[in-house]
């Protein structure tokens, strides 16, 4: 190397050197400079020498479902429409979602309520029916989304399903009825104590300032009509059928069906333009229900109606709204031409989506096929497929709609031909004052169903636990008579018999005797307890679940009698749909009281009837006694359609069945006194 070449390298090395002396350098000076900040911050003390490495970023909070809605989606809020005629009623949700515990329950919602409207809100149990009840009442503000109202006045009432809860028992039905104008009866009131201050004046410059306070309450009194009130419930009396002497008894002497009325009249005290209706034919009798179909038929309010009431649904509305999977979908008709246009809708979905993804397969097909050969091609056909999915013109998947979960009751024991006897039977209460039979005889055979109607109060309930054996009759028998009878008895409060200290799970478990674990999980889930829920105690369900849970229990147990009271209370329409399937094949003998007439059309064969406090046999299914009683045929109208209409009773071939299992059987005519021309009895107006 030359002389000039190595004062060139040696050149290079300190000019190598120099730089890194300057690095290090400014590396050291922002080492000091962050332990002076540290020492600052309290964050070093003593020894201790801050880490180089700098401190990893805080994790990002990540936003819950309803801070992405609202960030995503306009806020909520009530608009009033515009140029609306005079006596027009429009109320209607646009664009709505609701979240709860981070889960969204309705999802983009548009639906609404009009002049002329009876709407049935349908869908499952927890699907957000009530929800969208409490936007349209104003208790509840929707995520996102839009009340739209056709007055900014519109006046909404609503009755619940725990309105019985709201009812003053001590007062009269006047009283009550009057309760319903607080702010009316508080003008009275100020006016009255206005009057004693004008009466006790003693220094007479206060008087002007009084007689202005009275001038104010004067004109508010006179807005509100408060000297018309006596008149107007003298009205509503009339309308809920009534008499004036009626109005001093004290609520507590009515009975159910007549307090609905009480609830439904103080409800339509509030002149509402629009009727929300919560689930208001529960704990009926079919007197009541059958007065409430045509009182509400005959209005000219647009009301919206929750109810898994299939028959009452079809009574009374004229178009039905389906929350399904936190949506909603408008029909117009009853709930039996709802089944046609939603069958026909989800096929027409399933048709149209089928052929846009096979025309998409088609196209990415074609694509790899030619992406070598015309790149320019293939790549302009997949931006068009992108497009179109990212387009509100693409077919979304429609919901897996699965077959209906089927159940079996366990194999029935053999039973001989004779299973129930009731002979001269005599029987009330209160020492003879409210006697309930007189009388009466019904024989129970191998495979009957049998329903048992009639109006609250008239001794149903009774007549079951007669047979059970939990009560004494006082006069004549009632036994399970037949040899090798297994009876399972659901009554009403079945649910007091629950050990509240196991979980669901547990306790259906317990109930089981063959079924796996899979098929537990399955008929939990058709009685609502699903995920979580399956784990709950018992002591923390709600009556309405330990009625469900009850239920489910006993669908375990084996047995050849049913002794069903009231079964389908708290259920949905799944899950009475679910029911009544197993009913049909059950290989025994059924006693059922049911006010749903859909489920006992589809599990009865014969009627037997309370009136006069006698039995009265019907030998045939619910369609046949409805033809048979004047009464009630004239109640009951048809329907739209005829498809979906109350039909015979499925009928399952018990004989056959017999042969296949080598069972044994026989027949006995029953004894029992048989009308062809007497209607039912109306309910009882009164718990006297």
């Amino acid at each position: 190397m030359s002389k000039k070449e190595i004062k060139a390298a040696k050149k290079l090395e300190e000019k190598k050197a120099k730089k890194a002396a300057q690095r290090a350098e400014k590396k050291a000076a922002a080492k000091a400079e962050r332990e002076a900040g540290a020492v600052e911050d309290g964050s070093l003390n003593g020894d201790a020498v801050a880490s180089d490495v700098a401190a990893p970023p805080k994790p990002v909070k990540k936003a819950t479902l309803e801070e992405r809605i609202k960030k995503e989606r306009p806020p909520p809020r009530v608009r009033v429409m515009e140029g609306v005629q005079p006596g027009y009623v429009n109320l209607r949700l646009e664009n709505v979602a609701v979240t709860f515990r981070n889960q969204e329950v309705l999802k983009d919602v548009t639906w609404g309520v009009q002049t002329g409207d009876r709407i049935g809100l349908v869908g499952a149990n927890g699907g957000g029916k009530t929800t969208q009840l409490k936007i349209l009442n104003g208790e509840l503000e929707p995520t996102t989304g839009d009340v739209v109202k056709s007055s900014k006045d519109l006046r909404v009432a609503m009755l619940r399903q725990e309105f019985v809860d709201e009812l003053v028992m001590d007062r009269t039905l006047r009283e009550e009825f009057l309760s319903v104008f607080e702010e009316e009866a508080q003008i009275l009131n100020d006016l009255r104590a206005c009057e004693k201050e004008l009466e006790e004046l003693a220094n007479p410059d206060d008087m002007q300032g009084i007689l202005d306070r009275m001038e104010k309450l004067q004109n508010k009194a006179d807005a509100k009509e408060v000297y018309n009130l006596e008149s107007r419930v003298e009205k509503i009396m009339n309308l809920m059928g009534y008499t004036p002497e009626e109005g001093e008894d004290l609520v507590r002497m009515f009975s159910g069906g007549w307090k609905m009325r009480i609830g439904l009249g103080k409800v339509l005290l509030k002149d509402p333009n629009v009727l929300l209706l919560d689930e208001p034919s529960n704990h009926l009798d079919l007197e009541s229900i059958e007065w409430l179909e045509e009182f509400l038929r005959s209005q000219n309010i647009p009301m919206i109606i929750v109810s898994h009431d299939r028959e009452f649904l079809d009574q009374v509305c004229t178009k039905i709204v389906d929350t399904d999977g936190g949506k909603s979908y408008e029909y117009d008709g009853n709930y039996s031409r709802f089944l046609q246009l939603k069958k026909a809708r989800m096929q027409s979905w399933q048709a149209a989506y089928d052929a846009q993804e096979k025309k998409i397969k088609e196209e990415k097909a074609w694509v790899n096929k030619f992406r070598a050969k015309q790149p320019d091609a293939a790549k302009q056909r997949l931006a068009k497929i992108e497009k179109l999915q990212k387009s509100p013109d693409y077919i979304q998947r429609p919901p897996f709609v699965g077959k209906p979960f089927k159940f079996r009751f366990p194999d029935a024991p053999r039973m001989s031909p004779e299973v129930c006897n009731i002979r001269n039977l005599s029987h009330g209460y209160g020492n003879g004052l409210n006697p309930l039979f007189d009388n009466v005889e019904l024989y129970v055979e191998k495979y009957d169903r049998i329903a048992i109607l009639g109006p609250n109060g008239s001794g149903k309930s009774t007549l079951l636990r007669l047979l059970m054996g939990r009560e004494e009759p006082d006069e004549g028998e009632a036994h399970i008579t037949g040899a090798n009878i297994v009876a399972n008895y659901f009554e009403q409060n079945q649910a007091d018999v629950l050990d509240l200290t196991k979980t669901v799970t547990e306790t259906v478990e317990g109930a089981s005797t063959e079924q796996s674990y899979n098929e537990l999980r399955a008929l939990m889930g058709q009685f609502l307890f699903k995920g979580d829920s399956v784990q709950k105690k018992v002591e923390n369900l709600s009556g309405g679940e330990k009625s469900r849970l009850s239920l489910c229990c006993m669908m375990l147990k084996p047995a050849n009698l049913l002794i069903l009271d009231e079964p389908t209370n708290h259920l949905d329409i799944p899950a009475k749909e679910m029911l009544e399937e197993a009913l049909q094949h059950f290989e025994g003998s059924l006693l059922l009281i049911s006010h749903d007439r859909y489920f006992v059309s589809k599990v009865a064969t014969t009627i037997v009837a309370i009136e006069d406090k006698k039995l009265v046999k019907y030998p045939g299914d619910y369609k046949f006694y409805m033809d048979k009683v004047k009464e009630v045929k004239d109640k009951v109208t048809s329907r739209y359609v005829s498809d979906f209409k109350i039909e015979n009773a499925v009928s399952v071939d018990f004989d056959e069945i017999n042969k296949k299992k080598g069972n044994f059987g026989g027949a006995r005519t029953a004894n029992l006194v048989t009308r062809k021309d007497k209607g039912v009895k109306n309910a009882k107006r009164q718990n006297r």
